[in-house]
């Protein structure tokens, strides 16, 4: 990645239709800083394992002060790709502001994380869109001694979203998370926990020197409220290991289940924000998923390829009071003719190093 200096003429606007409207929308929001710090990401797309082309980096006074990078790269910037003539690429470009002190130049951390997250998009093929959340498995900045280590996405609250010869982008905002409230993003709604740290943040400024705002006794109470009330968004978790065999016949059939402990992990909680507010809830592992289903009985039977555990109050309550997130073969009277051994999962840093081990 090479050293911020000041953006080199963008190509003319016939060839770069896509990457002119961005510096317009952003050029209108900073009319003092016509050329920002940018950072070319070098190699180039398609060369380079990302998508991105550069990041530009503003001033902006806030409150707080802090940087505002806007990503080039996830829309079309040159020619027409998508097909769809009414979005631009993935319809989107990444922003992500970070508290700002004295320094000259904004923290180059923030640079590889944007494009690690491009990386993510070019090899997955997966987007991103306004209410999704991602655990990083660590924290956003490598080494750094903080409890911001997982994100939401949220629409800019500043550059929206825009119309562009290629189609329409949104501007897609990265919002640094603690752990604690990236479950009960999950656990209740994204938007209304973005909300309360909207209440002392409007901008949503990442800052790896704060508290979560489950800290705070008033908003933890409000989080644990609104999920008793409304319940889960989530109806789904995409977790590594969830695995299944079904043996035996008629009365002797089992259905043996392995879970990763990070698995049950996302399971626990959405016993009491899905299904206890009667919605479904599946665990979808790299091949296989199961399904859970509040019922008045218990029964499982395999549906187009995926069990369905349909949990009656009782086995509901078993599963979420005895179910540990430990290593070891489970049964429940209350879920005859299914077996559960969860076993240990391993979470990576991005080299793929064993950082922790879970259960």
């Amino acid at each position: 990645m090479a050293k911020g200096k000041k953006k080199a003429p963008a190509p003319p606007a016939s060839d770069a239709p896509g990457w002119d409207a961005i510096d317009a929308a952003c050029n209108a929001l900073y009319p003092d800083q016509p050329e920002p710090l940018h950072y070319p990401i070098t190699p180039h797309p398609p060369m380079g394992t990302g998508l991105v082309f550069g990041i530009s980096a503003y001033r902006a006074k806030g409150p707080p002060a802090h940087w505002h990078y806007v990503t080039y790269g996830f829309s079309d910037l040159y020619d027409k790709e998508n097909p769809d003539p009414d979005v631009s690429g993935y319809g989107f470009e990444l922003t992500l502001r970070v508290t700002r002190g004295r320094e000259r130049t904004p923290p180059s951390w923030a640079l590889g994380f944007l494009n690690n997250l491009s990386i993510y998009v070019r090899r997955s093929g997966n987007g991103f869109g306004s209410g999704h959340m991602l655990n990083l498995n660590g924290p956003i900045c490598l080494g750094a001694d903080t409890l911001i280590r997982a994100i939401a996405f949220d629409t800019d609250p500043q550059l929206g979203t825009i119309e562009t010869p290629n189609g329409r982008i949104e501007f897609l905002q990265v919002v640094g998370l603690a752990l604690d409230e990236h479950e009960a993003c999950g656990d209740w709604h994204t938007a209304h926990v973005l909300d309360l740290l909207r209440e002392t943040d409007p901008l949503l400024v990442t800052d790896l020197d704060r508290e979560s705002l489950l800290s705070n006794p008033s908003a933890a109470q409000r989080i644990q409220e609104g999920i008793d009330r409304d319940g889960s968004q989530s109806d789904r978790a995409f977790v590594a290991k969830v695995e299944w065999e079904a043996t035996g016949r008629g009365a002797g059939r089992v259905l043996n289940v392995t879970l990763g402990a990070r698995a049950v992990e996302s399971l626990l909680p959405k016993l009491r924000s899905r299904l206890a507010h009667g919605r479904d809830f599946v665990l979808v592992g790299k091949e296989q998923a199961l399904r859970f289903r509040a019922a008045k009985a218990w029964k499982w039977a395999v549906r187009d390829g995926t069990p369905t555990l349909d949990l009656s109050p009782a086995a509901l309550a078993a599963l979420r009071e005895r179910l540990p997130v430990k290593r070891g073969r489970y049964e429940f009277p209350e879920l005859p003719g299914v077996v559960f051994t969860v076993v240990p999962s391993e979470i990576t840093d991005p080299e793929g190093r064993v950082v922790e081990v879970v259960g």
